[in-house]
């Protein structure tokens, strides 16, 4: 069992915070605002334990939002020098985040100031919802113009903040119901040198296809003439939940678009009965039973039967590869069935099927006990 991440941000933040300020805030109240940022601590998770930082900042930093503002971003330590957010230590900053996002949306300037000094340091992802939400044309203006900003941290936050369905923050229905203002942000950074900020591009086009398919597939598709391999790159990753949604357009635009003519031979998991926590392996051989070559993009979706008894898909992946008429291929894949925060299992029957080229053929199932 992996430890919780909570426990990655224990006590010795809000003293880091304290500490940081007290540097350049010498009358800071650090006992006071220390003693409201532990109150509870230990009962609290990660998000809940920032929050409750930046709820104690709200009370013990100055009440002037610009002063207070501008007293954190001086007590911030140098920027992050790879080009990605790696590890827990830039989480200090989480409960700044918190605050900006909790005390700043009446003033506007400053907080797009401190965000653009956070975003630097550990990411203003959150926070710039808010913003997005209230000042949105201002906001959007904005992201345009860090669009083309020297930092790859502040040029990531403009895919990353305007995401549809951003982990661990509210969705932003805006642009779930027309996501055309954050394709134009997508389309100034589709060739950014770096891959931290393609691969924002690509997730926050993946959040779009979900309410607006056609919307994804257009996109994709006009990018595709004349791409470069990393351009590429992020249209195949932005397609990735279409294809297993079995999305006809997604599958056509990376080349699987069609239906293929196959045989599904020896489908078996082992063991046919398993109990929870353990693993099972499925194995297949598939042949391409038409008379010319065929390019497969092959998945396993499980049927997981849940608390209520009806099924729940899951796809995994496994194989592109192309198949000679009467030539065949070996598929494996092992499956962990220990629970999961994302994933619970149930006894019951589960059924499987093979998703070719977004086809469905059967492939048997297997019991939990």
């Amino acid at each position: 069992m992996a430890e919780p991440l909570k426990n990655s941000f224990g006590r010795d933040v809000p003293a880091r915070v304290a500490e940081m300020i007290r540097a350049v805030e010498p009358t800071f109240p650090a006992a006071a605002f220390l003693s409201d940022a532990v109150a509870g601590y230990d009962d609290l998770e990660l998000t809940p334990r920032a929050r409750q930082i930046a709820r104690a900042l709200g009370h013990h930093l100055p009440r002037d939002y610009r002063r207070a503002a501008e007293i954190l971003v001086s007590s911030l330590g140098p920027k992050l020098e790879d080009s990605e957010l790696t590890g827990m230590a830039p989480f200090v900053y989480l409960p700044h985040v918190f605050f900006v996002a909790e005390y700043g949306a009446d003033d506007f300037e400053m907080s797009m100031r401190a965000q653009y000094e956070l975003t630097q340091r550990f990411t203003a992802e959150f926070s710039i919802r808010v913003f997005l939400e209230r000042y949105p044309q201002e906001t959007l203006e904005r992201l345009r113009d860090w669009a083309g900003d020297p930092s790859v941290h502040v040029r990531r936050l403009v895919s990353e903040g305007t995401r549809p369905h951003l982990p661990w923050a509210p969705r932003l229905r805006a642009f779930q119901d027309d996501p055309t203002p954050v394709l134009a942000l997508l389309e100034l950074l589709k060739d950014d040198p770096e891959l931290y900020v393609r691969r924002s591009v690509a997730n926050n086009l993946n959040d779009i296809g979900k309410d607006n398919p056609a919307a994804l597939t257009d996109t994709c598709r006009q990018w595709l003439p004349g791409a470069s391999v990393e351009r590429r790159w992020v249209v195949r990753h932005a397609l990735r939940s279409a294809v297993k949604r079995g999305d006809p357009q997604a599958l056509e635009l990376l080349g699987f678009g069609a239906v293929p003519t196959v045989a599904v031979r020896a489908a078996a998991f082992t063991p046919e009965f398993v109990a929870i926590g353990d693993s099972i392996t499925f194995t297949a051989e598939l042949e391409n039973d038409g008379t010319s070559a065929q390019q497969l993009l092959v998945d396993l979706r499980v049927h997981f039967v849940k608390a209520n008894g009806k099924p729940s898909p899951k796809v995994f992946k496994l194989k592109e590869l192309a198949l000679e008429p009467r030539e065949s291929a070996r598929l494996a894949k092992t499956i962990s069935l220990a629970q999961h925060t994302t994933r619970t299992h149930y006894p019951g029957r589960h059924r499987a099927e093979l998703l070719v080229n977004g086809s469905p053929k059967d492939a048997g199932g297997f019991e939990i006990r």
